[in-house]
């Protein structure tokens, strides 16, 4: 998905194939939290699957901190406008 707009139920349906089930998914979207259309929210919980949506980088501290306690957790994740770009290790070395 190129934006928060663009996600759908079809987009997310990877997460209720997965073994073993996934019990949350953390949805990143971007600089900052937009809400999800609220059918797909719905697809989601009617499979047992809870939403956190939340701006990316808050996103992943959330996964990391949710795979650390164990749970089985999925993330979507869109990354925000701008990214940093990262200089080559033999370059920073420099």
């Amino acid at each position: 998905v190129g934006s928060h707009v663009d996600i759908t139920e079809e987009s997310l349906s990877l997460f209720w194939m997965l073994e073993p089930p996934i019990e949350i998914v953390v949805v990143g979207t971007g600089d900052r939290a937009e809400r999800l259309p609220p059918p797909v929210l719905r697809a989601m919980r009617q499979r047992g699957i809870a939403v956190e949506v939340q701006d990316t980088p808050n996103a992943c501290a959330t996964f990391n901190f949710l795979c650390h306690e164990g749970r089985v957790t999925g993330a979507a994740l869109i990354p925000p406008p701008g990214g940093t770009v990262l200089a080559p290790l033999a370059h920073a070395a420099e």
